[in-house]
């Protein structure tokens, strides 16, 4: 592994994707950056994925990062709701997939739980240990931009560990792992 790699953290969603980037470099957290994209004046589902796709490719040709941490969905009483989000996380592994970049998935009390040792943290408690983690001066309005900076930090303190977490390398992999979900 080399001394310095570039983490990409999204979360996924239709309405808002949070997404973060940091350096490690000699096993030392960098922060990059942290936004968010935009999607609650688009009504079309379709152009807000295709916008997921395209705003993570140009994130990855922009910043070249090694690795991306994403979280996954969690699950709620509202199916459509659960669909849609799934879809997002789904377009933003493709993008990832299709550059060739390892993808591992965090469930957000495990991510809660890396960043404040408490899994049912809330995002303002997840936001505030970043701030102090990383040093940032001001926290955005709103926070899913942490939550995204909150998956690579997660992604960082649990590199190495192989503890409830799915990654994929490549397409290959995502289909071995997942054979009985791929129609052949």
């Amino acid at each position: 592994m080399s001394n310095e790699r570039i983490i990409l953290g999204i979360d996924p969603g239709t309405t808002i994707m949070g997404f973060g980037l940091i350096r490690v470099v000699n096993k030392k957290m960098e922060f990059i950056q942290l936004n968010e994209l935009q999607l609650n004046k688009m009504d079309d589902h379709y152009m807000k994925l295709k916008r997921i796709f395209e705003r993570t490719i140009e994130l990855i040709d922009t910043y070249h990062p090694d690795e991306i941490a994403i979280e996954a969905p969690f699950f709620g009483k509202n199916v459509q709701s659960m669909l849609k989000l799934g879809r997002a996380q789904g377009v933003a592994m493709a993008a990832g997939l299709s550059r060739d970049i390892p993808i591992t998935e965090y469930e957000p009390k495990k991510i809660k739980m890396a960043i404040t040792g408490n899994g049912n943290a809330s995002k303002e408690q997840v936001a505030k240990m970043l701030q102090q983690l990383l040093g940032l001066k001001t926290l955005p309005k709103n926070l899913d931009s942490t939550d995204g900076l909150a998956a690579a930090v997660c992604h960082f303190f649990n590199t190495g560990k192989v503890v409830g977490t799915t990654s994929y390398s490549g397409w290959d992999a995502f289909v071995k792992q997942n054979e009985t979900r791929v129609k052949k």
